[in-house]
């Protein structure tokens, strides 16, 4: 049956119109509520910009290494108090202006300035001073030794601004990257186009577009028609072994950084009582979520840390599903009765988890009440706002476990002991070192209960089969067009 099939496929498959080999038009879930990756938290933005419009002194690799990139080396010196980076020459910005290292004082004074926006202001927190010692040379003070400052420099909120520009970002972003915005219709799509004045090796794409499609069903219908060539991070999963049997299309699955949490208002009563917290936890099966949401796609996690990072501590065991034990709990709380607000962002995986969530928390006498939420809705009220009790998210940010040390952080834990765990991660040097920090913290986050721990976000992706290049890891939230091509 499935030989008869391939002759039929490749008909539809010239019947279709030929894509343009230097173009290429990428499907997203989420239109970007911005295209300022150092002015707010959302995935989306990343996820057109980086690497593509805007570029830091480092950059993430398809496989998570640390590369070089606007600055081609760098010095660590005073046992990694100071870093010294070596910038490329002849780098411009998308309007005409040169990148030198007065951008890089600027970015970096401007990213822990005391009036920042800056969604991770703490990448920058331990900077004493950044200084411009000629046109091509940076040198950046640190409060203490950091062995992992070359990797915070690679993250979205740390690329580099033009300051003529940097006030305009949200709407039009001026970077030093392969491309350059050519238009934005809200709503539809956003086209990228390659910039003459590029210092690298020139793309072999000269435009891509991406356009918002948040319905599954409208994605493998557009993957289908040929009205997108590629979806990097595919929403009806349900749907790949149909596109895994069709020759004119991949599949690509791999890994990311997104621990998907069922995240709790710690602040917020019941749920400032360990013990409530402790009975959701037990209440959630993982792996009929991983199953009825995600289609198997998934790895079960117990902390917020990668199952794929060698530091990774399997702390599933503390939180397996038991339901008498949640009934238990609730009943030493004392809380009675209780119904819990779940506010949804519309990410497939929220929302069609959020329905599993709610029916396991009904069998241990806990209601909710869901709230479906736009993106830019969900970021104001919860992310912002911290109004919500329980809602679902992906966490895409590489090693961001510090975030549990943040005081307005929107679960609201920020526990001393964790802080000064985060105080020590910051100034310890060697591997060792740092692996017994992050197993303490994975430890301390699971053990008092802040969030429940569902899985970690696979990367499942589809393309057309002959597109070369995307990443089939996400090392971080975004999609490299640097490397893509078409091949014959």
């Amino acid at each position: 049956m499935i030989h008869a099939l391939k002759p039929l496929a490749a008909l539809i498959l010239l019947a279709l119109p030929a894509a343009a080999q230097d173009a290429i038009t990428l499907g997203m879930v989420l239109e970007p509520p911005n295209l300022d990756p150092t002015g707010g938290a959302a995935a989306a933005t990343d996820e057109v910009v980086y690497a593509n419009v805007f570029e830091g002194l480092t950059r993430f690799g398809p496989n998570g290494s640390i590369e070089p990139g606007l600055a081609e080396r760098w010095d660590v010196q005073d046992e990694g108090r100071t870093y010294v980076f070596h910038l490329r020459q002849g780098v411009t910005f998308h309007d005409g202006a040169a990148f030198d290292a007065g951008d890089v004082v600027f970015t970096l004074d401007r990213a822990r300035a005391p009036d920042s926006t800056n969604a991770q202001k703490v990448l920058f927190q331990g900077i004493a001073s950044v200084e411009a010692v000629d046109t091509a040379t940076v040198r950046v003070t640190l409060t203490a030794p950091d062995g992992n400052f070359p990797f915070k420099m690679a993250w979205g909120d740390a690329v580099m601004l033009d300051p003529a520009s940097a006030d305009s970002l949200a709407t039009n972003p001026v970077g030093t990257g392969p491309f350059r915005l050519e238009q934005w219709v809200q709503g539809d799509r956003i086209v990228l186009s390659a910039f003459d004045g590029y210092w690298g090796d020139r793309p072999a794409l000269q435009t891509a577009t991406f356009r918002f499609i948040p319905d599954p069903s409208a994605a493998f219908a557009a993957m289908m028609a040929g009205d997108v060539d590629a979806f990097p991070n595919f929403p009806a999963p349900e749907t790949l072994p149909q596109l895994q049997a069709d020759p004119r299309f991949k599949v690509m699955v791999g890994t990311t950084e997104g621990e998907t949490i069922l995240a709790m208002n710690n602040a917020r009563a019941p749920l400032d009582d360990i013990r409530v917290r402790q009975a959701i936890a037990h209440a959630i099966n993982r792996q009929d979520i991983i199953d009825g949401a995600m289609f198997g796609y998934g790895t079960p996690i117990g902390s917020h840390f990668a199952p794929h990072h060698p530091d990774y501590v399997d702390l599933t065991g503390l939180s397996a599903h038991d339901p008498e034990k949640a009934r238990a709990l609730l009943a030493e709380a004392g809380t009675g009765p209780m119904t819990l607000r779940l506010a949804l962002p519309p990410t497939p995986y929220a929302r069609r988890g959020g329905e599993i969530v709610q029916a396991q928390l009904a069998e241990v006498g806990i209601q909710t009440q869901i709230t479906n939420m736009e993106w830019a809705q969900w970021l104001e009220t919860v992310f912002k706002g911290g109004d919500f009790d329980l809602t679902i998210i992906s966490h895409t940010e590489p090693l961001d476990i510090d975030i549990y040390a943040r005081p307005d952080y929107y679960f609201r834990y920020a526990k001393l002991d964790f802080v000064a765990l985060m105080d020590q991660l910051q100034t310890a040097v060697t591997p060792q070192q740092r692996s017994e920090l992050y197993r303490q913290a994975q430890e301390m986050i699971a053990g008092d209960y802040v969030n429940a721990f569902l899985f970690q976000l696979a990367k499942t992706g589809v393309a057309n089969a002959r597109i070369e290049g995307l990443w089939e890891n996400a090392p971080t939230q975004a999609n490299d067009l640097t490397r893509v091509r078409w091949t014959p």
